[in-house]
């Protein structure tokens, strides 16, 4: 299964911005993705393309908080990450406020998690591939994270 470049292009990058808050070197580590994908063409026709890219740029992040000794990070601002929902639709600066401070109420882990599946619309199969759990867990572990989320927002008024 050949992957649409253009449409990977923008959900790594949104996946490395998530990472390390840093525009340019979110699209640095993006292009470094690429580079390695593309420079691997064995591995790229046995299979699991989608779960390799990501697989790269999580590694690439990875690697940079190592250099940098410091992983302690925050969600962007009312930026890229949060600004798309429901197949493109913009979301209000309240919203996308409300959005972020439930979203920091979760762990990294299952914020990575609903980055994967509704932000870049991956699908749990795949999620499965990338974090080498079952579909059974990426499953439950987005429920709870979803539950988590509603229950926030409907304590701040929100829902």
């Amino acid at each position: 299964m050949p992957l649409e470049i253009e449409e990977q292009y923008d959900k790594i990058y949104r996946y490395c911005y998530f990472k390390v808050q840093n525009p340019h070197l979110a699209e640095d580590l993006t292009q470094e993705t690429f580079l390695r994908y593309f420079s691997q063409n064995t591995y790229i026709s046995r299979g699991k393309p989608l779960a390799y890219l990501y697989t790269i740029a999580k590694n690439l992040c990875v690697d940079y908080f190592r250099k940098q000794k410091s992983s302690i990070r925050e969600l962007p601002d009312e930026g890229k990450l949060l600004q798309k929902t429901d197949a493109g639709k913009e979301m209000d600066l309240d919203s996308a406020i409300a959005l972020k401070q439930a979203l920091n109420h979760l762990t990294e882990e299952k914020q990575e998690l609903l980055l994967l599946r509704y932000v870049n619309q991956v699908s749990v199969e795949e999620i499965s591939r990338i974090t080498n759990c079952s579909r059974f867990v990426v499953y439950r572990k987005t429920k709870e994270a979803c539950q988590e989320l509603k229950k926030y927002l409907k304590k701040e008024d929100f829902l």
